[in-house]
């Protein structure tokens, strides 16, 4: 096992990099915390976390390759994913003032399954996450490397990133961080949807222009 641990750390490494970027996934956790109480955030990011498993097992498989390599399946997946971002971006951009108080308004509190349903579904969509996988598993990770280590490597990533976004959910439902953001929080909100509705449209963009490489180096990525 000694042998793999060099390996695990740059696994490690870069994909704590990744994870720490900017993106739909902290875009969407930052919403949570800040209009849903701390449970609900904390779903989300379980649910985030969780995604992560779906980019591991079709990489595991082979099939993330052929996603790769496939000019109409990875449009397919772009599309779905600037869809799915366009809807959450809309809901963002319809924020009122004084939303952020999620006590003065339970009726727009989300159900336990619908947070973690949109964790899980803007991790599992996103084509960014598709190409770093990919890459992780065909550059990084050494095709000699057992399965089952292989497996395990997607299982850390998956717990880390649902730790990284649940220590988001804590910081940002802390109610003094929380109170910062009463008077002008449902200018956050429509900024996060203007940040979604532009990472939209670059997706849009790059499958209609097909400018964006369906490969992507490892030390840059951006999930």
């Amino acid at each position: 096992m000694q042998t793999y641990w060099p390996e695990f750390l740059t696994v490690a490494l870069v994909h704590l990099l990744a994870v720490a970027s900017p993106g739909p996934d902290f875009a969407v956790m930052l919403r949570q915390a800040l209009c849903q109480n701390r449970r609900n955030a904390l779903l989300t990011a379980t649910g985030i976390g969780a995604g992560i498993l779906v980019h591991v097992c079709y990489s595991l498989l082979g099939i993330g390759l052929l996603i790769q390599q496939s000019v109409l399946l990875f449009s397919i997946l772009k599309v779905m994913g600037a869809l799915y971002l366009t809807w959450i971006a809309i809901q963002c951009l319809r924020a009122r003032a004084g939303g952020i108080h999620v006590k003065a308004t339970p009726q727009r509190r989300q159900s336990g399954l619908a947070a973690l349903r949109l964790g899980f579904l803007t991790n599992a969509l996103n084509p960014k996450a598709t190409l770093f996988f990919v890459s992780l598993f065909s550059v990084v990770i050494s095709p000699a490397t057992p399965i089952a280590l292989q497996a395990g490597y997607g299982v850390y990533m998956a717990l880390a990133t649902g730790l990284w976004f649940a220590m988001v959910a804590v910081f940002f439902t802390l109610p003094q961080v929380r109170k910062g953001f009463n008077r002008f929080g449902h200018w956050l909100d429509r900024l996060m949807g203007g940040v979604l509705l532009v990472l939209a449209g670059q997706l849009l963009l790059s499958t209609v222009s097909g400018s964006e490489p369906l490969s992507v180096s490892i030390p840059g990525t951006d999930r």
